[in-house]
């Protein structure tokens, strides 16, 4: 049997009043806020059931008859479709066969899919000081085969200084203590070991040349900065790309987005688009069609990798002689 995409809809994660202490928020920091159950919908489980409601409806099984066949009631399916249920390893078998999913890869890749969800993260023991949010976004970033980003404004958290990093976040427009922002800016290159990974995400940059060139820290900082850059675009995989002041051509791509795309036989991409104190996600397969071509423009309108790496090493100099 074939499984069919089904589009997710649209999510928007807002703060609530009751954070813990330590929350995430501010101009240019990737962030999000949270909400009571959307906080426990991570992005596997909700790819998972996404999949298996995909899965219900190309076979023409009910939500009862799904349920019946788990001993369940309806509001189970419901829960379990939206991501907001586990299944055991049994009850996901059971409805594997209710389904008719008998191509193999598929089977597996779904099992591996609820099975990754019970696993241990290395941001576990951070957990509860973290937004629901922002676990949302760890979740996106650490399972993503490619990460494709636009940024106009900040150098994005992945590709991030120590001392950068910290002077994007002491601009939040929430208070800090001392305490969160050391812990927050350390937090902030620990997520870089996504790119340590036995298997490491295609990480895909487009920035507008004012990025680079704006003196974030100062100058000392913003040259070790685009230095850092320097030294990311080397590596296999990742691709830096910038918009140069005189391009032309304009691309209406409004605010900083994220497009992670996974390996699998669904196609179940996301768009995160950053905004002030939380994030939206965009999961409908019209809105995600509609960034990926905004991507593909930006990309195209952008100076080559190698051109970029010309003018970042020019600008990383004219910085170090100030």
């Amino acid at each position: 049997m074939q499984l069919y995409q089904l589009s997710g809809g649209t999510r928007r994660d807002e703060p609530e009043g009751s954070q813990p202490s330590r929350r995430l928020g501010g101009a240019g920091v990737d962030r999000g806020g949270v909400v009571g159950q959307q906080a426990q919908r991570t992005a596997r489980r909700r790819k998972l059931g996404t999949a298996l409601r995909a899965a219900r409806e190309g076979a023409q099984i009910s939500v009862a008859g799904a349920a019946e066949a788990v001993r369940g009631d309806s509001s189970k399916i419901s829960r379990v479709e939206t991501g907001r249920q586990r299944l055991t390893r049994l009850e996901l078998d059971t409805l594997l066969d209710l389904y008719r999913v008998t191509d193999e890869k598929a089977r597996e890749w779904l099992i591996a899919l609820a099975s990754e969800d019970r696993k241990r993260t290395w941001w576990g023991e951070h957990r509860d000081m973290l937004p629901g949010g922002f676990k949302e976004n760890l979740t996106l970033e650490s399972d993503a085969a490619r990460i494709a980003v636009y940024q106009p404004q900040v150098v994005p958290g992945l590709l991030q200084t120590r001392a950068y990093a910290k002077a994007v976040m002491s601009g939040s427009p929430d208070p800090w203590t001392d305490e969160d922002l050391d812990f927050y800016t350390d937090f902030r290159i620990k997520r870089q070991r996504v790119f340590d990974r036995e298997k490491p995400p295609q990480y895909l940059c487009v920035m507008q040349e004012g990025v680079i060139r704006q003196r974030i820290g100062g100058a000392a900082v913003m040259a070790a900065q685009v230095r850092r850059l320097l030294a990311m675009s080397c590596q296999p995989g990742i691709v830096i790309q910038i918009v140069p002041f005189s391009q032309s051509t304009f691309t209406c791509s409004g605010s900083a987005f994220y497009l992670y795309s996974y390996a699998g036989p669904i196609d179940l991409d996301v768009v995160q688009i950053s905004l002030l104190d939380s994030a939206l996600y965009l999961e409908e397969d019209e809105a995600v069609a509609k960034y990926r071509w905004a991507f593909e423009r930006l990309r195209a309108s952008a100076l080559s990798a190698e051109q970029s790496v010309e003018l970042m090493t020019s600008v990383a100099n004219g910085l170090e002689q100030e």
